[in-house]
C-alpha cells in the first residue's frame, strides 16, 4: 500500500465511520427521545463546563512554549492560542490535520521551522498519551470490583484465569517478536516505542519540566472536570459516581481520535459506557449530545475567530514594530 493510499484511507475511513454511526444513532435513538432532556438541561452547568474546556485549551497553548524554548524559539501567546483553536477547527474536517495546521501557523507567524514545530506537537502527544494511560489505570482501580463482576457474569472464574494466562503468554510472545524480528512491522513498532521513550526523557530533561508536567495534569484535570460538571445539567444522571464518569470519559475520548472529532460516535460512546452501570439510555445519550455539541460550538466559534484574527493580529504586530 503506497503512502497516498494510506493518507486517503486516514481521511475516508473516519468520515465513513461517522456517517455509519450517524445513521445508526438516529435510527435507534431518534432525537425526539432525547430532545426533552436537552430542552430542560441547566444552561449554567453547561457554561461552567465550557469554562473549564477553555482553560484547558489556554493551558495547552501556554505549555507549548516549554517545548519550543529548548529549540531556541518563543512564540507569542496569542499566536499559540489561536494556532491551537485553528488546529481543533481543522480536525472537524480532516482527522489529525489540526497538528499539521498548528505547526504551519507557527511557521508562518513565528518563523519556527515546520519540522521542529511539528516535532514539539508530537512530544505533546506523548505526554497526553501517558496521562491518558494513567487515567485508565486509575479507572480500573476505582471500578475493579464492578469490572470483575461484569467479567464473572460473562465468563466463569476459570475462563477469566485461563484468559489472563493466555493474554500473558501472547504478551510475552509479542515482546520477544518485537525484540528480535526484523520484519517491517516489527521495525516500525520498535521505532515508535523508541520515539515514545525519547519523548518521555526529553520531557524529563527539559528546563521547565515541572511546569510542563503541571500544565499537562491541569489540562487533563480540566477535561475531566468539564465532563463531570456538565453531568449536573441533566438531573436524571447527576447521581453518577466519579468511577462511572471516568469510564464514560475514556470511552468518549477514544472517539475523538477515531472519527471527525467524535461526530455521532461521542454521544453513543457515553451512552454505552453509562449503560454498563444500568444508567438510563435516553438521558445518557442526551448528555452525550449536550457536552459534545457545546464543546464543538465553542471550538468552531473560537477556531473561526482565530482563523480570521491571526493575520490581523500579526499585521498589527509587524506595523507596531516598524
Amino acid at each position: 500500500m503506497n503512502s497516498s493510499t494510506k493518507k486517503g484511507l486516514k481521511i475516508i475511513v473516519p468520515i465513513v465511520l461517522a456517517i455509519f454511526l450517524g445513521w445508526y444513532a438516529f435510527s435507534e435513538f431518534p432525537l425526539a427521545k432525547v430532545w426533552p432532556f436537552v430542552k430542560k438541561a441547566n444552561i449554567w452547568w453547561i457554561l461552567l463546563g465550557l469554562f473549564f474546556g477553555v482553560l484547558s485549551h489556554l493551558s495547552r497553548a501556554y505549555r507549548w512554549n516549554y517545548l519550543l524554548q529548548p529549540l531556541g524559539y518563543k512564540a507569542q501567546l496569542p499566536n499559540s492560542v489561536m494556532a491551537v483553536f485553528v488546529g481543533y477547527l481543522a480536525n472537524f474536517g480532516i482527522p489529525r490535520s489540526g497538528e499539521v495546521l498548528r505547526a504551519m501557523v507557527l511557521t508562518n507567524y513565528e518563523k519556527v521551522p515546520f519540522e521542529k514545530g511539528f516535532g514539539t506537537i508530537v512530544a505533546e502527544r506523548v505526554a497526553d498519551v501517558l496521562v491518558m494511560l494513567g487515567i485508565i489505570a486509575i479507572t480500573l482501580i476505582l471500578q475493579f470490583d464492578y469490572i470483575f463482576t461484569l467479567l464473572e457474569k460473562a465468563f466463569s472464574f476459570q475462563k477469566i484465569i485461563m484468559g489472563s494466562a493466555i493474554l500473558l503468554i501472547i504478551s510475552v510472545v509479542i515482546f520477544i517478536y518485537l525484540k528480535k524480528s526484523q520484519t517491517l512491522l516489527a521495525v516500525k513498532i520498535r521505532t515508535f516505542i523508541k520515539g515514545l521513550k525519547e519523548g518521555v526523557f526529553s520531557i524529563l530533561n527539559m528546563e521547565h519540566k515541572w511546569a510542563f508536567i503541571g500544565h499537562t495534569l491541569f489540562i487533563w484535570g480540566m477535561y475531566i472536570l468539564m465532563f463531570y460538571v456538565t453531568l449536573f445539567a441533566v438531573d436524571e444522571i447527576s447521581h453518577v459516581t466519579l468511577g462511572m464518569v471516568l469510564v464514560a470519559f475514556i470511552a468518549a475520548s477514544f472517539t475523538i481520535a477515531t472519527t471527525n472529532a467524535g461526530l455521532f460516535a461521542y454521544p453513543l460512546a457515553v451512552m454505552t459506557a453509562f449503560s454498563l452501570f444500568n444508567i438510563p439510555q435516553d438521558p445518557s445519550y442526551a448528555f452525550g449530545w449536550i457536552i459534545w455539541s457545546s464543546q464543538t460550538i465553542m471550538l468552531v466559534v473560537c477556531g473561526v475567530i482565530s482563523f480570521i484574527f491571526l493575520p490581523i493580529y500579526n499585521t498589527k504586530k509587524i506595523v507596531g514594530v516598524e
